[in-house]
């Protein structure tokens, strides 16, 4: 009986690495990827329905109708299937909202040259992570919005996934990641979407608001500890958004880095809090970034085995 046990407990575990290893091994689908096709989907509903001065309510409405029916049908899956198929379909499902290896790949598309001196080209490939007006950063601003896009993106695109995949299945990594592509796309404070994309903002700050303090928890005990620990106590709660701010402020401390601070966008430069400290940002800063996601990675792994086959062990 009490193998029995351990055996079912440990198929949570080889599903997560599973997905995490289709994610390593392949990245995201190339073609047909349900994200790419439900993005467009969201903008034909936005372009729709988001007219004038906006409307909190549509905005809600295309949040519901865009998002709704993808959940029930996870639901239903994993209701209808069981055994080598419901395996197969979650971690299918799981591995469609991952985004760690992609992560990695365009961060290191800024990081090497920034390590070659080649300032023009990491400009255009910071482009691609972060809304900043690139062509105003300077070697260590590119290194420092690359390293701030890894640890927050990394609580997003990968963290936050895992959690909501073992706190509530298929449906739970569903809703999470339709609900941040849509908090992506239209959750910005401009006149266009300040009202529009409020529901989808708010809704992404309550599904990310635990995650977001495990993941600065999960920085502070693979990097430096005290430090990311007093940087989040301390720092977190000055940054505008309330989950990027532990996440960051967190990632800044365990890395000994010194991130935030006033940055260019595109409407003018931003003042922004300072978040962590020790030395600046360069291109080393984003490798050791990525190292500390891959380290909490494995940490939330070794933590789900072990407290299932404790679990296991002790019914």
């Amino acid at each position: 009986m009490i193998s029995l046990l351990t055996d079912l407990n440990l198929m949570l575990p080889a599903l997560l690495l599973s997905a995490l290893l289709l994610d390593a091994l392949l990245g995201e689908p190339r073609r047909w990827h349900p994200l790419v096709g439900f993005g467009r989907l969201a903008v034909a509903f936005e372009q729709r329905l988001n007219r004038g001065p906006g409307s909190i309510r549509h905005g809600a409405l295309a949040l519901l109708v865009l998002v709704l029916p993808w959940v029930l049908l996870a639901f239903l899956l994993s209701r209808v299937l069981d055994g080598a198929a419901l395996f197969v379909v979650q971690v299918l499902g799981l591995w469609w909202a991952l985004g760690w290896r992609s992560l990695g790949e365009h961060a290191r598309a800024v990081a090497a040259p920034i390590a070659g001196g080649e300032l023009a080209l990491a400009q255009e490939k910071v482009a691609w992570l972060v809304s900043r007006d690139a062509a105003q950063l300077d070697a260590r601003g590119v290194a420092a919005a690359t390293t701030e896009s890894v640890l927050e993106n990394g609580a997003d695109a990968v963290f936050a996934s895992l959690f909501w995949f073992l706190l509530a299945g298929l449906p739970g990594v569903v809703l999470h990641r339709l609900v941040n592509t849509l908090d992506a796309m239209w959750g910005y404070r401009t006149p266009r979407y300040l009202r529009f994309g409020r529901a989808a903002a708010r809704l992404d700050d309550v599904l990310n608001w635990v995650p977001a303090r495990l993941v600065a928890l999960t920085y502070a005990l693979c990097g430096k500890r005290r430090t990311a620990l007093r940087c989040w106590r301390q720092q977190a709660s000055h940054w505008e958004s309330p989950n990027a701010g532990p996440v960051m402020a967190a990632g800044a401390g365990a890395l000994g880095l010194q991130l935030g601070g006033d940055a260019p966008y595109h409407g003018g430069w931003k003042t922004r809090p300072v978040l962590g400290e020790g030395a600046p940002p360069d291109a080393d800063s984003i490798y050791r970034a990525l190292r500390l996601v891959r380290r909490g990675v494995l940490l939330w792994l070794l933590t789900v085995t072990v407290t299932l086959v404790v679990v296991g062990v002790l019914l």
